[in-house]
C-alpha cells in the first residue's frame, strides 16, 4: 500500500503541465533519435543533457525528459530496422531479421504496428517490475558495505555485454581506459595530482558529461562526415508502408511471444551491464527455438519481430532497476542517466528513494505516461515518423554539433572543456573504427571514483587485509556471479557467433 501511495505522489509530479509537456517532447524526440540509424538512445540522451541544463530544469523534470527520450528511442529503433534493414541501434538488430522480410512482402505497416504493441507491452511490464522490485532491492542494498559495493561495481564491468559481447578483450580494454580517465585530477585523500601534467584545468578531473557528449554525440558527427554513402536512406523513397492494422488472428498469434520475450528481456536488463542488446538477442533466439516449427523465422514471421522488440524494451526498463536502487547502471543509456543524476547532486543508490522520492516516483510515473503516449503516437503516426529517415545527414549533423558545443559551454563556461570534448569525439571515432565499445569507457569514468573510494574505505577498515574482499556471504555471491559472467563468454563465444550468423542467414 505504501508503494501505491508513493506512486500516486509520483503521478502528481509527472502530471504537472511542465513535466507532462517534457514527457511528450521527450517521447517524440526519442522516437526520432531511435529511428535515425546510428543515433539510438544513448546518443539521444547524451545530446539532450546539455539542453536540459540550458533550460534550467529541476532534477525531476530533467530525468522525466531524458527517461522519456530513452523509452522513445527504444520504440523508434524498430522503424529503420523494419523499413531499411538498418538497425537504429544495436538492440534493434534482431528486429531486422524478420521485420525487413515483412517490408519486402508489402507488410511494413503491419510489422511496425506489431512492434509498437510489443514495445508497449515490454516497457509497461518492465515499469511495473521497476515499481515492485526496486524498493525491495533498496532494502537489501542498505545492508551493503564498502566491500560489497566494490564487488558489485566489479561485477558490473565483468558482466558488461553479457554472453552477447562481441569481443571480451576489447570490452576489458575499454573499461580500463574509462577507469584510467576517472583517476585524472587531484587525489581527494592525499591531495597529490594524478596524470594532470601540470595542466591546472585537469586538477579537478574531467567532467563525465564532457566525456559522454564527446564520445557519443561528437564522434557521431565524425562518423557521418567520414561516411558519404549514408544518403542511401534518401534513395529509399519507394517504401510502401501499406495497411497498418493487423488482423486479430495475427495479434493473438504473437501474445505468447510477447510474454516470453518480455520476461527474458526484463531479466537481462536487471543484470548490471547486460542491457537491451542481450535482452533482444535472448528473446529472439529462445522464440525461434520453440516456435520455428514451420521454418518461417527469417522470412517475415510476426513472432520474430514481436519477441525481440518486447525483449529490448523490457530490458530497457529493467536496466533502470539497478541504476536507481544500487547506483550501478544496467546499460549504456542508464550509465548516461546515472551521470545526469550525479551532475544534479542527486546521489543514486539505496538512499535515493528516501532522500529524493519526487525524482524517483515522478520518473516512474512519467514512464507509465510515456508508454501510453508512445503507443498512441507510434501507431497512427507511424507513416510520418518513417519520413524522418529521409532527412539528409548534412542537415542533421550540424544540429547535433551545435547542441553539443553550446550545451557544454553553457554548463562549464570553459573553452578548455570544448577542446577536451572534441578530443574525446576523435577518440570515440577511432575506437568505433577499431570496434572497441564506448559504453565500458563511460561506465569506468562514472564508477571509477566510487570503486576507488569504496576499496580504500574497505582497506582502511580492515587494516589493508585483501582477504576482506571475500569476508561476507554477500560479497562471495557477487564475486561468484562476476567470475561466471566474465569467464562464460570465453567458452561459448564460438557457439554464440555461429548462432548469430545462423539467425542472420
Amino acid at each position: 500500500m505504501e508503494i501505491f501511495d508513493l506512486l500516486i505522489d509520483g503521478f502528481k509530479v509527472a502530471l504537472t503541465l511542465e513535466n507532462f509537456t517534457l514527457a511528450l517532447i521527450g517521447c517524440i524526440l526519442g522516437t526520432i533519435f531511435g529511428a535515425l540509424p546510428g543515433l539510438g538512445p544513448a546518443n539521444g540522451v547524451a545530446i539532450l543533457i546539455p539542453l536540459s541544463f540550458s533550460l534550467g530544469l529541476s532534477a525531476a523534470a530533467s530525468m522525466i525528459l531524458l527517461a522519456s527520450v530513452y523509452y522513445g528511442a527504444m520504440y523508434g529503433g524498430r522503424i529503420s530496422s523494419i523499413l531499411l534493414n538498418i538497425p537504429g541501434d544495436e538492440p534493434a538488430m534482431m528486429t531486422c531479421l524478420d521485420g525487413y522480410p515483412m517490408t519486402k512482402s508489402g507488410r511494413a505497416g503491419e510489422a511496425l504496428t506489431l512492434t509498437g504493441l510489443a514495445s508497449f507491452f515490454g516497457a509497461m511490464f518492465a515499469t511495473v517490475g521497476l515499481v515492485l522490485l526496486a524498493p525491495q532491492l533498496v532494502k537489501v542494498a542498505l545492508l551493503f558495505g564498502p566491500v560489497e559495493y566494490f564487488a558489485l561495481f566489479v561485477m558490473a564491468f565483468a558482466t558488461l555485454g553479457g554472453v552477447a559481447s562481441k569481443n571480451q578483450s576489447k570490452t576489458v580494454l575499454a573499461s580500463c581506459l574509462g577507469l584510467g580517465i576517472a583517476t585524472i585530477g587531484v587525489d581527494h585523500q592525499t591531495g597529490v595530482p594524478r596524470m594532470s601534467y601540470e595542466i591546472i584545468e585537469l586538477y579537478d578531473g574531467i567532467d563525465f558529461l564532457v566525456v559522454i557528449v564527446g564520445l557519443f554525440a561528437v564522434s557521431e558527427v565524425f562518423v557521418f562526415i567520414e561516411n558519404t554513402n549514408l544518403d542511401k536512406l534518401n534513395k529509399e523513397k519507394s517504401i510502401i508502408i501499406g495497411n497498418i492494422i493487423p488482423k486479430l488472428k495475427t495479434v493473438l498469434k504473437i501474445v505468447p511471444s510477447l510474454f516470453r520475450g518480455t520476461f527474458l528481456g526484463f531479466l537481462s536488463g536487471v543484470l548490471p551491464g547486460a542491457g537491451a542488446s542481450l535482452g533482444s538477442f535472448v528473446a529472439y533466439t529462445f522464440e525461434k527455438k520453440i516456435s520455428n516449427k514451420d521454418d518461417t523465422f527469417g522470412k517475415g514471421d510476426e513472432r520474430g519481430v514481436a519477441a525481440p522488440e518486447a525483449g529490448n524494451n523490457a530490458a530497457a526498463g529493467g536496466a533502470l532497476v539497478p541504476m536507481l536502487a544500487l547506483g550501478v547502471p544496467g546499460s549504456g543509456t542508464t550509465a548516461v542517466l546515472l551521470a545526469m543524476l550525479m551532475t544534479l547532486d542527486v546521489t543514486p543508490g539505496p538512499l535515493l528513494f528516501k532522500q529524493n522520492p519526487d525524482v524517483v516516483w515522478g520518473l516512474i510515473a512519467a514512464l507509465f505516461i510515456g508508454n501510453i503516449v508512445l503507443l498512441i503516437l507510434n501507431i497512427p503516426l507511424v507513416k510520418y515518423f518513417s519520413k524522418i529517415l529521409l532527412i539528409p545527414s548534412k542537415y542533421l549533423m550540424p544540429v547535433v554539433a551545435m547542441v553539443s558545443f553550446v550545451g557544454i559551454y553553457g554548463i562549464s563556461g570553459s573553452s578548455f572543456d570544448l577542446i577536451i570534448m572534441v578530443m574525446f569525439g576523435l577518440l570515440g571515432w577511432i575506437l568505433r573504427k577499431l570496434d572497441i565499445p564506448l559504453v565500458p569507457i563511460i561506465m569506468g569514468v562514472i564508477l571509477g571514483e566510487h570503486m576507488e573510494s569504496n576499496l580504500r574505505r574497505a582497506m582502511t577498515i580492515h587494516d589493508g587485509d585483501w582477504f576482506m574482499l571475500i569476508s561476507s556471504n554477500v560479497s562471495i555471491v557477487i564475486w561468484s556471479i562476476t567470475l561466471i559472467g566474465f569467464v562464460l563468454p570465453f567458452f561459448f563465444r564460438k557457439k554464440i557467433k555461429s548462432t548469430i550468423s545462423n539467425l542472420q542467414k
